[in-house]
């Protein structure tokens, strides 16, 4: 799941309290796609780069604090922030960090399911860079990695009480879907997709 990385909570994934849930949303090889995501930079000091080691526990804390704050943590959310080496890094996917002067702002994880099909989770900007923009340029660097890495589509599961992650995926062109849960978190109560254009086929518009 996605978690606040733009107004004011963090990002999310999947809804198990009622209490805290809100009301139904109104609006295979272990491949590893030789992708340089260090190159992406926005702003004087500020840029974005791909999984590095001595990241890990800002990954696992930022993504503590939203969940911890909304929710509760979950098996999935242990196994993910345990072990990002082996949960999604060797299986094809990659864990983005915003930096400013080396300082980690906000991340967030890009999972491979398939060849077609690419999951963005665990997001999370720190609660005093929000604001900034930060949540969009990890959106874009993610996008960018799924779509270089071949995926048809990419995925998000989150819940609606998130409400500024959910207006930041849809401002991506993410469209909400029927929910189909896959029993990883209880707390997803809203899933989103976006469709990637085929390598080599033009949309309608481009062919005129």
């Amino acid at each position: 799941m996605a978690g606040p990385a733009g107004g004011g909570l963090t990002s999310a994934e999947r809804p198990p309290q009622a209490a805290r849930s809100a009301s139904p949303n109104p609006y295979d090889a272990r491949m590893k796609p030789p992708i340089n995501t260090t190159k992406i930079v926005a702003g004087a000091g500020v840029k974005v780069v791909s999984y590095r080691e001595e990241f890990r526990s800002a990954f696992e804390r930022l993504n503590r604090e939203w969940i911890e704050t909304y929710f509760v943590l979950e098996d999935a959310d242990r196994e993910v922030l345990g072990d990002p080496q082996g949960k999604i890094l060797d299986p094809g996917g990659q864990v983005l960090f915003v930096l400013e002067r080396d300082e980690v702002l906000g991340t967030c994880a890009v999972l491979r399911h398939d060849a077609d099909t690419y999951e963005i989770a665990k997001m999370a900007v720190a609660a005093a860079a929000r604001g900034r923009g930060l949540g969009d340029l990890l959106m874009e660097a993610a996008v960018a990695f799924a779509s270089e890495a071949g995926a048809r589509r990419i995925v998000i599961v989150s819940n609606t009480v998130l409400e500024p992650a959910i207006r930041l995926y849809l401002k991506h062109g993410f469209l909400q879907v029927p929910m189909a849960s896959d029993g990883r978190y209880r707390r997803a109560n809203i899933r989103l997709e976006r469709q990637l254009p085929t390598p080599g086929v033009s949309s309608p518009a481009e062919a005129g």
